[in-house]
């Protein structure tokens, strides 16, 4: 199924896209007049993860005999992020590509700034040469502001501190059931589907921050800042989520594409790594961090007001959103 969170009339309701994503089916109202009682577990996206197999059939159930009037029009509706806010979100770095260009990006442009020849680049310095070492003997990853979360559709607002936006190509998955000291092997079964995420990011408070060594911090954390969308493709829709074409565009023109099968790290390896002693729950996120050629950092262009920024997904969709400064 392809699930989605959607407000009608005032109410936020959980749903289901239909006939190529043109129409969402109100899954708890579709239950309630094919059954006469209200459903708890088809009240939201996260009830039913939450609610374990036997709410996923109860919502494929309302989705294969939803009656007309529990079907509403896609552009009748606000489209929502699928979970708004995740119970956690952990934003990982599973592409080296990435990681080695925006190095490579960052060296040049303050070579530029010191109006030193950018051919002359030596590579990685010894500290991000250390970063790069610890990225292929392990995963890394922080934890976003899961408050900051909005939908497709939905405006960022610019931070007030920041002159440089940047935004970041990214997937992930939600967590399906409980999971702690799980086994790569076993991993899959603990995933219970994928969305599209853009984690924009304010690159000058960013380049401050980390020398800190503690994180991102405010070159992540501002409102509006983590966008998921357009829906939550469940598992079996995607058997193999480690061949699909990433791209992205701002104002209609591409400025970089991936694959995901160029992941270092897969969903079952972070999985496994970070389930160590610890528990994860039904419904946190694990965002796959920036496909190569992801950002705007690596081609050293940067966002201006009023951009709008596609995200494109092959098997989930397209998360699009407008950044603004407000005056």
């Amino acid at each position: 199924m392809r699930l989605v969170t959607f407000e009608h009339e005032g109410h936020r309701r959980a749903g289901a896209f239909i006939e190529g994503d043109n129409r969402v089916v109100d899954l708890a109202e579709a239950h309630r007049q094919k059954h006469g009682v209200v459903a708890p577990a088809l009240a939201d996206i996260l009830a039913l993860i939450e609610g374990g197999d036997d709410a996923l059939d109860m919502a494929m159930e309302a989705v294969k005999s939803a009656p007309v009037t529990a079907v509403r029009r896609r552009e009748d509706v606000r489209l929502r992020a699928p979970i708004q806010p995740p119970p956690q979100i952990r934003d990982c770095s599973t592409f080296e590509l990435h990681q080695r260009q925006a190095y490579a990006a960052g060296r040049a442009m303050r070579a530029r700034a010191k109006g030193v020849d950018v051919i002359a680049d030596t590579g990685p310095s010894e500290a991000e040469q250390r970063i790069l070492d610890l990225f292929v003997k392990q995963p890394l990853y922080y934890k976003a502001n899961r408050f900051s979360v909005i939908g497709t559709g939905e405006t960022v607002i610019w931070p007030a501190y920041s002159r440089m936006m940047d935004f970041e190509l990214e997937f992930g998955c939600y967590i399906k059931k409980p999971a702690k000291d799980v086994s790569v092997e076993n991993a899959r079964d603990y995933i219970f589907g994928y969305t599209i995420y853009n984690d924009f990011s304010a690159r000058d408070a960013q380049a401050i921050e980390m020398i800190g060594q503690l994180g991102p911090s405010k070159g992540k954390d501002f409102d509006t800042g983590n966008a998921m969308g357009p829906c939550l493709v469940t598992a079996d829709e995607i058997p193999n989520p480690y061949d699909l074409t990433m791209i992205a565009r701002v104002n209609g023109e591409e400025w970089g594409r991936g694959n995901s099968g160029t992941m270092h790290w897969t969903f079952e390896d972070l999985i496994a790594f970070i389930s160590r002693s610890e528990t994860l729950y039904p419904g946190e996120f694990l965002g796959s961090g920036t496909v190569g050629n992801g950002c705007g950092l690596e081609a050293q262009r940067f966002l201006k007001s009023g951009d709008e920024i596609e995200l494109e997904v092959s098997g989930i969709g397209t998360l699009v959103n407008r950044i603004v400064r407000e005056t």
